[in-house]
């Protein structure tokens, strides 16, 4: 999904709890029905959209054990 740069947030970006103190992050954001992730050492850089019913499926797989991660 390509989302231009200027998108309007509806929710800021967060860095995952997770996070090591090295900057080995990435951020999550939301934009309407979009979920938007970024590496957080390059903020201006590119980011990935995902659909809403994406982002809940990785999500989901993720809290379930089942995303190969």
């Amino acid at each position: 999904m390509t989302i231009p740069q200027a998108t309007t947030l509806t929710s800021p970006w967060r860095k995952s709890s997770y996070c090591d103190t090295g900057g080995q992050c990435v951020e999550v954001a939301q934009a309407g029905t979009t979920r938007l992730v970024r590496d957080s050492k390059h903020p201006a850089g590119a980011y990935l959209a995902f659909s809403a019913q994406s982002w809940a499926a990785f999500i989901r797989d993720i809290k379930h054990g089942s995303g190969g991660i």
